[in-house]
């Protein structure tokens, strides 16, 4: 919602600025121009990328509107410090039953490790590589969003060009030389604000959902190691508390 409202506001200065100009909202409106800068962007960007990576960038922007954020971080720290007291109660094999019921893929087969009796080394080997390859494949999906936003303004550019050739060309026919012109520079004004004030910041939003996710999973594996190891409710509260912000740390267990 809040990235929302910036996407209205930038459009929304945009278009006030042309009203104290003096101009109207229907100079900003052009449909050839928007058909250049768009269709041309998501051609370049279709030329360039496989359908695979589409659809994960697709899956991405989806994902991009959940955030992970410091309750998500304290959710994690009680589910661990739970599978703690589980593990030394019932033995680590009760913990697969737990697994079972995990949406996270990259969590549930850290628990099933732990239920199937593997060593600390054994599921850090596991898992960093899970961790590692995810990573490099959300960020893959993320450059495809920075690439269109390189394209765009190119793209605007051409609209520009475009719409000088039909004024040159009609240069003997001064009714139709405004038709051109404003294609010209309309297409420009929507290439450069498609990539700033949509693509860019959509790249950087997923950058940013990319590196919250990273963090969490690099709290559960610490987690999953500790309990691995043998360590106490107490002692994976004060080693993973640094994952919390302060304002929403728990209290230590007993």
């Amino acid at each position: 919602m809040l990235g929302l409202f910036g996407l209205l506001l930038g459009v929304g200065a945009i278009v006030a600025a042309n009203q104290l100009e003096g101009g109207n909202l229907m100079q900003l409106v052009n449909l050839p121009a928007a058909l250049i800068v768009v269709g041309g962007t998501l051609g370049a960007a279709i030329v360039q990328t496989p359908l695979s990576l589409l659809r994960r960038t697709g899956t991405l922007l989806q994902r991009a509107r959940l955030t992970v954020g410091d309750n998500a971080h304290a959710k994690g720290l009680q589910q661990l410090i739970r599978w703690c007291i589980t593990a030394r109660r019932q033995g680590l094999v009760a913990l697969e039953q737990e697994a079972a019921g995990l949406d996270d893929r990259f969590v549930r087969n850290g628990v099933q490790l732990l239920a199937d009796g593997k060593s600390a080394e054994a599921v850090r080997a596991t898992l960093e590589v899970e961790l590692i390859a995810q990573e490099q494949r959300d960020l893959q999906a993320a450059r495809v969003l920075e690439s269109m936003g390189g394209y765009a303004p190119t793209m605007g550019i051409i609209g520009a060009v475009m719409g000088l050739i039909q004024v040159m060309a009609q240069l003997d026919q001064p009714d139709h030389l405004g038709s051109g012109i404003a294609t010209a520079f309309v297409a420009t004004v929507y290439g450069i604000g498609l990539a700033n004030l949509l693509l860019l910041p959509l790249a950087a939003r997923v950058r940013q959902m990319i590196d919250a996710h990273g963090l969490y999973r690099e709290m559960m594996l610490e987690g999953l190691l500790l309990i691995a190891e043998g360590q106490g409710p107490k002692s994976i509260q004060l080693r993973l508390q640094g994952y919390l912000d302060t304002e929403n740390a728990t209290s230590t267990p007993a």
